[in-house]
């Protein structure tokens, strides 16, 4: 008896993580790929889920992250190229195009990857679906990030671009867009008062994002339910990329808006 499989990468905190528990928790087989260990081991006790230590920017992992989905559950029905990396110091610096080097490897060329492994496998299903993790930050521009921005548009546009060469198969490939979400990696911007409530306050929402909340965008992607739906991109930011920047959203304060 097989189980539909999904491929997680990047999984081991934050969106990854929250992403690994839900389609656990749906019936999915999961195959969590990471190259933090450590962090790994905490998901091993999820009913139905594999670990996979590695590094997505190599071919070889992402080839075993699907065999391994192949191999434990019999079938590959998605794949959640969800890791990435950020930085970004400025463009002058030493050593910033070797950085920038770094972030694109991952960021770009691992979604690349996981693209090209997981495609046979969805193919021989009969089809199925891929969801990239890229950034609002892949859809505006911002200061002091010129290396993570540009990876994550550039994850967008391989998005869209391998939308169209394998909608023909049965393969829908869409990405998230997520503004301002509390993981890990936002761990110091939140802990900054100042800057914590200059951004917040551009959010309409007024609030920042919980990993659980982009788990749910990704799985509507990766699931059926979205099956007329490829070379989308899905901002999922509370609204921040609603606005060009120039005002800040009103508050309610009891008072009719104005």
């Amino acid at each position: 008896m097989t189980t539909p499989a999904v491929v997680v990468t990047g999984a081991a905190a934050g969106i990854g993580r929250a992403t690994v528990e839900l389609f656990a928790e749906r019936g999915y087989g999961v195959v969590a790929v990471d190259p933090d260990a450590a962090r790994l081991t905490e998901l091993e006790t999820i009913t139905n889920v594999v670990t996979l230590v590695g590094d997505v920017s190599t071919e070889e992992t992402n080839v075993a992250a699907v065999r391994l989905a192949l191999d434990t559950f019999g079938q590959l029905a998605a794949s959640v190229l969800n890791a990435g990396i950020g930085g970004a110091p400025p463009i002058e610096a030493p050593g910033a195009i070797e950085q920038l080097d770094r972030i694109h490897a991952v960021n770009v060329r691992g979604a690349a990857l996981g693209i090209r492994a997981a495609a046979p496998a969805l193919r021989a299903a009969g089809g199925g679906a891929i969801v990239v993790t890229a950034s609002g930050a892949g859809l505006r521009g911002d200061p002091y990030t010129w290396a993570y921005n540009t990876t994550k548009a550039a994850a967008i546009n391989l998005v869209r671009s391998a939308a169209l060469d394998y909608g023909y198969q049965g393969i829908r490939i869409n990405a998230i867009a997520p503004g301002m979400t509390i993981t890990p990696r936002t761990a110091a911007v939140r802990a900054d008062p100042a800057l914590h409530a200059s951004i917040t306050r551009r959010i309409p929402l007024g609030r920042w994002g919980d990993p659980r909340e982009q788990a749910k965008v990704i799985y509507f992607l990766a699931s059926p339910e979205s099956s007329y739906i490829t070379g989308a991109v899905i901002p999922s930011d509370g609204g921040l990329t609603a606005s060009n920047g120039f005002l800040l959203p009103p508050t309610y304060d009891g008072e009719p808006m104005r």
